[in-house]
């Protein structure tokens, strides 16, 4: 059997997860369900395909609901040990404080110890078929501190995008709705523990609004590109989380009806297409629901009628949002 491709992974699972409110009134967003499975449960069952077992997550929002549905991960194949922060951390601050987990037991001399401290990074919200084995061996090749796994920008006029130079380096990222031609980043990417080491730990900090771009103006090529045609899907929004749910479900020949979730009740007279319902929501008599996504706990009275609709339920009421 091959050696997994990275030794140690932190899924990035501490964010607000601002674009996908109100969902994230009731969920962290990496314990969102896609097509009934979490999508940090998702990330971690693709890790493990890779041979990546030891995992490191990292916590702020709504931790609870992130621990409970992953544990220790052994279910999975996995070994998961959580990095707990207060304030949010970012996107390089989180992986700062997480280092002594990650490094825990790994040499700095050694090739044994270098290889332990190159660490893979992955969005908990990422949702693609990136080929780990090619990533590392293009980060290894380049002798960069950070390698980004990219696909060409699927749509410039939504996501920002990364610039390279004709040997791959990034040189630079721009704003959605830039008219030059970019790379779209799926959230996955190979980062020497170097980077990370020298920032101080308990400070926020932000990756590539802030330490990629004074890296790469001093050392050209130590932030590289890997281009590929892996798949990416978007659960950003609740729209998105709605539209790739229904492609899940499609694909498994449950066209239209994604998965739901536990004690889910709908009255025989309820009528509810394409939606997606979470733990202990109940539909009642006549209601009529499309489109919609339900959180934890939603009750729908009655008779009740919504379209394209996230809800979620809290103490002083339904929060209902059009998508």
């Amino acid at each position: 059997m091959s050696a997994a491709p990275f030794e140690r992974a932190l899924v990035l699972t501490a964010g607000l997860g601002t674009r996908l409110r109100p969902l994230t009134l009731a969920r962290a967003k990496a314990a969102v369900p896609v097509d009934g499975e979490p999508l940090a449960r998702r990330a971690i069952r693709w890790l493990v395909s890779h041979g990546v077992t030891d995992l490191v997550l990292n916590l702020h929002h709504r931790p609870a609901s992130i621990t409970a549905l992953v544990g220790d991960g052994g279910d999975l194949g996995a070994r998961v040990r959580y990095s707990w922060e207060s304030p949010v951390l970012g996107s390089a601050g989180g992986p700062r404080h997480a280092l002594p987990l990650l490094l825990d037991g790994a040499g700095s001399a050694s090739d044994h110890g270098q290889t332990a401290r190159t660490l893979l990074l992955v969005n908990g919200d990422t949702m693609t078929n990136v080929d780990l084995t090619a990533l590392r061996d293009r980060h290894r090749r380049s002798g960069a501190l950070v390698t980004m796994a990219l696909i060409p920008n699927p749509r410039p006029d939504k996501y920002g995008g990364v610039l390279l130079d004709e040997s791959g380096a990034v040189t630079g990222f721009t704003r959605r709705g830039a008219a030059q031609p970019s790379f779209h980043f799926v959230g996955v990417q190979a980062v020497e523990a170097d980077v990370f080491a020298p920032l101080p730990d308990g400070v926020p900090a932000e990756s590539v609004g802030g330490v990629y771009p004074p890296l790469m103006a001093e050392r050209p090529g130590s932030v590289i590109g890997f281009i590929s045609d892996a798949t990416f899907q978007d659960i950003g929004t609740p729209s998105g989380l709605l539209e790739t749910s229904l492609e899940l479900a499609s694909a498994a020949g449950r066209e239209g009806r994604p998965a739901w979730g536990a004690r889910v009740e709908v009255a025989a007279s309820a009528r509810v297409t394409r939606s997606v319902l979470w733990d202990d929501v109940t539909i009642g008599a006549g209601a009529e629901l499309h489109e919609c996504i339900l959180a934890d706990g939603v009750t729908i009275a009655d008779g009740a009628r919504y379209e394209r609709c996230a809800i979620v339920g809290t103490e002083s009421g339904l929060v209902v949002e059009r998508m």
